[in-house]
């Protein structure tokens, strides 16, 4: 059976993608050093979902706790299973826009430097496989932030004639705009991930995601927005909501919706692309609605404090236009909505809090 190397592997989107391709029959290799506890702290581990992963899969999955920056164990990793590495996806990463300031050296080698690693060792060890990278909707800066939007009652919206109403595709300019330390080494990494494709002819793609989420997250409170949201309430924690009125809105993608599109994209791979990712029109929220709805699941009421200070950088209005990558590949369908999405994460949490 093919092998499918897989960075961040016990993150959100690595676990699933560990989950998704080991229940096809692939070999799995995860990489992952647990760095969300060194950047959020410990509550924010990922080493439940590392042994949940071992206990479940055994010998299809092989862990290795490696630093993507480390080039001599990355290389030789690539090395050892060359002949059998069909497929890469590049979930590893510091995702958050606030903890990139307080350490810019760090942020910039995992995301960036982390990155190059990763392709060098593809180009040199097995070319041929598919490369897939999780970018993000943070490579656009804040340009999103100077389209016309209206204040409603519950959220920010767009009006229904601006041809950005279905959601923001990939002609939008990530140039120009301020994107947060976190989004210029995104758009390092994206970037490189395209030249890959483009100048050595390689089977890349950046896979540019709204919100991505699911039952799996480590939300903590610089990242992981529905997580995070639906733990606090569980708990009683205090939420902070920052700016915008809490009417910002976000499109969210369940972690198995993304992952099932990088296996289409997988099968019949293409070099260089680019591709906006994320719940589009078809799930969507605002910071309130999502309250709402996380406080009828829950059966409590969140505790929150409001901060009129909004995060630099952060979007007030964000959809995915998918119309790209569903052009590409119209096989591929969404399996949940926000609701599903949101009961997804209650039921996973009700166990865990």
């Amino acid at each position: 059976m093919p092998t499918v190397l897989i960075t961040g592997s016990a993150g959100l989107i690595g676990s699933e993608s560990v989950r998704f391709f080991a229940n096809l029959g692939f070999n799995v290799i995860g990489v992952d050093n647990d760095m969300r506890a060194y950047f959020f702290g410990e509550s924010a581990s990922t080493q439940w979902n590392r042994n949940l992963l071992q206990e479940t899969y055994g010998d299809k999955y092989q862990h290795f706790d490696a630093d993507i920056r480390d080039r001599d164990k990355i290389e030789s990793l690539f090395k050892e299973y060359s002949s059998d590495i069909s497929l890469i996806i590049h979930t590893a990463a510091q995702p958050s826009h606030d903890w990139a300031a307080s350490d810019p050296h760090v942020d910039f080698t995992v995301n960036a430097n982390g990155t190059l690693v990763l392709l060098e060792a593809t180009r040199q060890h097995c070319p041929n496989a598919v490369f897939i990278f999780t970018s993000t909707n943070k490579v656009y800066g804040d340009t999103p932030n100077f389209l016309p939007l209206q204040e409603l009652e519950t959220r920010w919206e767009i009006a229904e004639d601006h041809s950005y109403f279905i959601g923001i595709d990939e002609s939008m300019s990530i140039d120009n705009s301020k994107h947060s330390l976190f989004g210029a080494s995104k758009v390092a990494a994206d970037v490189l991930v395209q030249e890959y494709g483009r100048y050595f002819d390689m089977k890349t793609a950046s896979f540019r995601g709204g919100c991505l989420t699911g039952p799996a997250h480590s939300g903590a409170k610089l990242h992981g927005f529905l997580a995070y949201l639906m733990k606090c309430t569980i708990t009683g924690d205090t939420y902070t909501i920052f700016g915008y009125k809490g009417k910002q809105v976000r499109d969210n993608i369940h972690s198995y919706d993304l992952v099932n599109a990088f296996y289409h994209f997988y099968q019949n791979p293409r070099s260089g692309e680019v591709y906006n990712i994320g719940g589009s029109r078809h799930s969507n929220c605002s910071m309130l609605e999502a309250i709402a709805i996380c406080e009828e699941l829950s059966g409590k009421k969140l505790n929150y404090v409001y901060s009129e200070d909004n995060r630099s950088g952060d979007h007030i209005w964000y959809i995915s236009d998918v119309r790209k990558f569903q052009s590409h590949y119209p096989q591929w369908h969404y399996k949940y909505n926000l609701r599903d999405i949101l009961e997804d994460i209650y039921n996973a949490q009700a166990q865990r809090f």
